[in-house]
């Protein structure tokens, strides 16, 4: 019973840092959706208002950026769109890591170490979830071009 309660801890952990990690990489729209909430919310929505335009909110900012990075052929726009999203990603996973060292950690400077680590990833993270959505299609790309050389002008003489 006691392996069984260990096991449970185990996941439980696990999942909560799997959990932390999602939101910290979504950290851009998590906050406009918690920013428009907490305005609803003040201007007389309600709880139930507050909660559906917080979600809205979220989810159309995450939407508006992934479509922004797919209709946007320039590639550093995309970046850059990439970029705002890393960000707050990697704010929200410097605090994340430094909050959760804190527990286990007795150096600071150790402490800070792996916070900076944990922002790294979960910018990187955040930044190739967003640049790297935009899909290829069979060596053409969305705005036309083709990511490969043509074949037929050096194969024609042979």
């Amino acid at each position: 019973m006691i392996l069984l309660g260990f096991v449970f801890s185990l996941l439980g952990i696990g999942f909560m840092c799997w959990l932390l990690f999602n939101l910290a990489v979504y950290a851009l729209p998590c906050f406009l959706g918690i920013w428009a909430g907490i305005a609803a919310y003040h201007s007389g929505a309600g709880v139930v208002g507050t909660i559906i335009i917080a979600l809205v909110a979220g989810v159309a900012t995450a939407l508006a950026g992934q479509l922004a990075v797919l209709a946007i052929p320039v590639t550093s726009i995309r970046a850059a769109i990439a970029l705002l999203f890393a960000g707050p990603a990697a704010f929200a996973g410097y605090n994340t890591v430094l909050g959760i060292a804190e527990i286990g950690i007795p150096s600071h400077a150790w402490r800070v170490a792996f916070a900076v680590f944990g922002a790294v990833m979960v910018g990187g993270t955040a930044w190739a979830r967003m640049s790297f959505a935009v899909p290829t299609i069979i060596g053409q790309t969305l705005a036309g071009e083709s990511d490969q050389p043509p074949m037929a002008s050096w194969t024609r003489g042979r």
